[in-house]
């Protein structure tokens, strides 16, 4: 597959080329030059993060860092078994505990939440750092959800975390799952204040909670310019009695991490 010229490989994370300096240099040139190309793509096109990714592999399956790029370029399309065996050979091969999570949310991708739930009660999330724990306390709680035990998956959410004033780079997500949660029991008020909690700390737009605050608060998206309008792309947010007091969404996230 082709590659930009103005991809190098030296964009990837320095450990990461620590790990490339056991290839010959060539090979190792090529292989960071894909995994480069599988970080740029993996968000906006999935599919040909995955094509990349599948040709690191081949080149250098004996790199632990290939095996994770591409157990997450198989996540992000839902490959959920390839993803688990991709995870399991890195985690075997550097005996980091990092990708339990994500392995977790697997078996919950693959339909088995309990085993999910199994790995959220294992040591080895005792040893995941601060991050690592809210990830795997939000797939808990999703596999709670798949059970439709709902009130246990609320219940797995209210944390220190959660309650925390400080803002961290999962803080967006964790309210903002906990406020889903709360709407899907019927709790709409709650529910309303804690997606607002999550928009206070989402600053790079990593989940659509204003979307969520919006539609709770009867705001609905409307063409600006009727049917005859030359404008066809524009719209403004307008609320069912009162346009001029409409507040404008943002944008969103990908797969339901609860």
């Amino acid at each position: 597959m082709p590659i930009p010229e103005d991809v190098t490989g030296y964009e990837i994370d320095k450990d990461v080329q620590q790990e490339l300096q056991s290839l010959p240099k060539g090979l190792a040139e090529d292989v960071a030059k894909n995994l480069v190309m599988v970080a740029k793509l993996i968000d906006e096109d999935p599919e040909q993060a995955y094509a990349y990714s599948r040709i690191a592999l081949r080149l250098a399956s004996r790199v632990a860092a290939v095996r994770e790029a591409a157990g997450f370029a198989a996540y992000a399309n839902q490959k959920y078994s390839e993803a688990l065996a991709e995870f399991r050979a890195a985690r075997r091969m550097t005996g980091s505990v990092d990708l339990w999570p994500v392995m977790a949310d697997c078996e919950r991708g693959l339909g088995r939440p309990e085993k999910a739930l199994e790995m959220a009660g294992a040591p080895e999330v005792h040893k995941l750092d601060k991050a690592g724990q809210v990830e795997m306390r939000l797939v808990a709680a999703g596999a709670r959800r798949d059970l439709d035990q709902l009130d246990a998956a609320i219940v797995t959410l209210q944390s220190p975390e959660l309650a925390s004033n400080s803002v961290q780079p999962w803080t967006a997500r964790l309210r903002y799952a906990y406020a889903d949660a709360l709407l899907v029991a019927g709790r709409e008020d709650e529910a309303r204040e804690w997606f607002a909690k999550a928009v206070e700390s989402d600053k790079d737009g990593s989940t659509d909670a204003s979307d969520r605050l919006a539609e709770l608060d009867g705001v609905e998206f409307v063409d600006a310019m009727g049917d005859d309008g030359d404008d066809e792309g524009s719209a403004e947010p307008v609320a069912p009695a009162a346009a001029d007091e409409a507040d404008v969404a943002d944008d969103v996230d990908g797969r339901d991490k609860d």
